[in-house]
């Protein structure tokens, strides 16, 4: 099996890199995708075909490698001619939300623990990138991934222990270890490697940069003088990025929805929303304003009352516009029982309910296998708290 070919781009361990030499090889031989498309029937059948034309570690390389093309797709918009490892993938940075992340930078950066590559990618767009791992596969599939996406002329690799990297007077962006065991991911930062100290460290001698985090991990008051960034994309909250240097913002916490790449900004103690009773119209916060603890200030930008002072769900009377929040016409207020919900939708027209209960202990599955639902329109049931007391909301979900 041939080595990689040089590249002053790709550092010179890789070539000898047993992994490695099994990747350049695989691409090399673009006729075993062909054929693995072309085939039909079981794995194994599928497998016992192919290792009759090509050598084992290739295949078994090849089918790992379709497998998590796939998976990507929902990642990156190049996914099927992206280079891969499980883990990876699995903690790579989602484009979009590389791209946004990408554009706080100018210049030479450094992108430590760069995996994959995702958030090399978004940053070779503009950038000039040298790309750091330890692991020398990681550093090959960043450079090839760069290929796919054309901006390898502007990005480096560096196989290194991150920590031995002379950062001085430089733009970071590092992704610490999130699964440094084989049980699987930690939330606390304490046990990313590189660990706290160091990244606390990092801060203090590098002129700017961002630290990503993940969204639940317990990232409060760990990173002195920095702006928090929390970033939900679809709904979904995907990362904690810290800011710090000059690329930090003046307010303390942002969350930042996209795709339509809103932010809000802001601490936590800026504002403090009236609650109030159940009103028109219920509203969700995007799961990035939750995290950032920044419900009361987009209440108050918004002119909405908060339910509970346990419950992140907003209220008002008049119909809010915005991509913070996830709109609901209220329906019916009800006691938090089931003989209630029964009869409530008994007379109505809903056939599928979508229950939602933040908060509240509820198996909702369990509790929709109970309900009648004799109608044939969608219906939304959120159980919350409303000062004070549990209530069951029927409810609308109003899509923008």
């Amino acid at each position: 099996m041939s080595a990689p070919e040089s590249d002053p781009r790709l550092p010179s361990v890789c070539r000898d890199d047993p992994e490695c030499r099994v990747l350049a090889a695989l691409r090399d031989t673009p006729a075993i995708f062909a054929d693995l498309a072309a085939a039909s029937g079981s794995e194994l059948a599928i497998q016992s075909r192919l290792r009759q034309t090509y050598p084992d570690d290739l295949v078994r390389a090849a089918l790992t490698l379709t497998e998590l093309r796939r998976k990507a797709a929902g990642k990156f918009t190049r996914a099927d001619g992206m280079w891969f490892d499980r883990q990876g993938l699995e903690q790579s940075t989602a484009e979009p939300v590389a791209r946004h992340k990408a554009r706080r930078f100018t210049g030479q950066v450094f992108d430590l623990c760069c995996g994959i590559g995702g958030d090399a990618l978004a940053l070779a767009d503009d950038c000039d990138v040298t790309a750091v791992d330890i692991n020398p596969a990681a550093c090959w599939r960043t450079l090839e991934n760069a290929r796919v996406y054309g901006v390898a002329a502007r990005l480096l690799t560096e196989c290194a222990d991150v920590t031995t990297v002379d950062l001085a007077d430089s733009l970071v962006h590092i992704d610490p270890d999130r699964r440094p065991f084989s049980a699987g991911r930690v939330s606390r930062i304490e046990d990313y490697v590189p660990g706290l100290p160091w990244l606390q460290e990092l801060i203090g001698r590098t002129r700017g940069g961002a630290i990503k985090v993940g969204p639940a991990s317990n990232f409060g008051g760990k990173f002195a003088g920095t702006e928090v960034e929390l970033i939900s994309l679809h709904g979904e909250c995907k990362e904690a990025t810290v800011w710090y240097g000059e690329l930090a913002g003046t307010a303390p916490f942002r969350a930042t929805v996209l795709p339509v790449g809103e932010s809000i900004a802001g601490h936590p103690l800026d504002a403090v929303a009236e609650q109030s009773e159940l009103r028109n119209y219920l509203y969700d916060p995007d799961p990035a304003v939750v995290r950032a603890g920044l419900v009361d200030v987009l209440a108050e930008q918004l002119g909405l009352c908060r339910l509970d002072s346990a419950e992140e769900y907003l209220t008002g009377d008049q119909l809010v516009q915005s991509p913070f929040v996830q709109a609901f016409a209220v329906i019916q207020s009800l006691p938090h029982n089931d003989r209630a919900l029964r009869a409530a939708l008994r007379g109505s027209d809903i056939g599928q309910l979508e229950i939602k209960c933040r908060h509240v202990a509820v198996d909702a599955e369990a509790l929709r296998r109970r309900l009648p639902l004799p109608g044939t329109q969608p219906g939304v049931l959120l159980i919350a708290r409303v000062q004070g007391k549990t209530r069951s909301i029927l409810a609308t979900r109003l899509r923008e």
